[in-house]
């Protein structure tokens, strides 16, 4: 399938590992050009040594103020297709586990940024009259992880944001939309893996299989497959599609809207 998006330009935060780095490259092999943005430059390079004439890099921490400068600088001028806005998540805990810095930390780390970067990218779009937003979340919007009370609180308001937003710009031509992802095979999945193992003394592989026994399908996710659905509502091709939550998580949310 053609997406339309041969030479087009995406900026896709997080690009150096993980889900990012599987959206960068989904949209690479679509022929698109990205701004691919992060705080690791070797990973950002090796990336770009691969895809030289479709690949430039900002190198920085998306969640501070300054990285959302450099890349509206590095866009200029230029029509944009979208964006993947997409960064870390907090620390595995429960609730008796956090403390009062703990939620500050994850309000800048779940939600701040993701507004304030939104405010800058939001005038190129209504300039442009189209544009296309793509925040990963987790599934923890729909069904809530064990010992992740930090991610399902805070996630949930950037599921309010981008819903509430969606209806305010969709006669622009700018859709806006969300990926809640489960268990992929990213470094992210790890602290998971080590909560596990922790709470219930056994290894952290051991951990790893008692989660991909739960997963309906039987298999943990693929960062390349999760791309192709990313490079999709990218795309033109996904104009009808806005204010959505899609779960990529192998059956295992188990809510009816899931």
């Amino acid at each position: 399938m053609d997406l339309g998006i041969t030479k087009s330009l995406f900026v896709v935060t997080g690009a150096s590992s993980g889900l990012g780095r599987g959206v960068a490259t989904a949209l690479l092999k679509e022929k698109a050009n990205i701004i691919a943005v992060a705080r690791d430059e070797s990973k950002l390079l090796s990336l770009a040594e691969k895809y030289p004439d479709q690949t430039e890099i900002v190198v920085g921490d998306v969640t501070q103020n300054d990285t959302s400068k450099k890349i509206v600088q590095a866009i200029g001028s230029r029509q944009l297709g979208g964006v993947l806005v997409n960064a870390g998540g907090p620390p595995a805990k429960s609730f008796l586990e956090t403390s009062m810095a703990d939620w500050d930390q994850a309000f800048n780390l779940l939600l701040r940024w993701k507004v304030e970067f939104t405010r800058a990218i939001l005038p190129l779009f209504l300039l442009q009259q189209y544009g296309r937003f793509l925040f990963i979340e987790s599934s923890s919007v729909k069904q809530p992880v064990p010992n992740l009370v930090l991610s399902n609180s805070i996630r949930l308001s950037v599921v309010g944001f981008v819903k509430t937003l969606s209806q305010e710009v969709a006669k622009n031509g700018i859709t806006c939309n969300i990926l809640a992802p489960g268990f992929h095979d990213t470094p992210a999945a790890q602290r998971l893996y080590v909560k596990r193992s922790q709470a219930e003394n056994i290894s952290e592989e051991k951990a790893e299989l008692k989660y991909i026994e739960e997963i309906p399908v039987g298999r943990i996710g693929n960062p390349q497959d999760f791309g192709t659905l990313a490079a999709w509502l990218l795309s033109p091709l996904s104009r009808y599609v806005t204010g959505q939550t899609i779960s990529i998580d192998g059956g295992s949310v188990k809510w009816v809207m899931g």
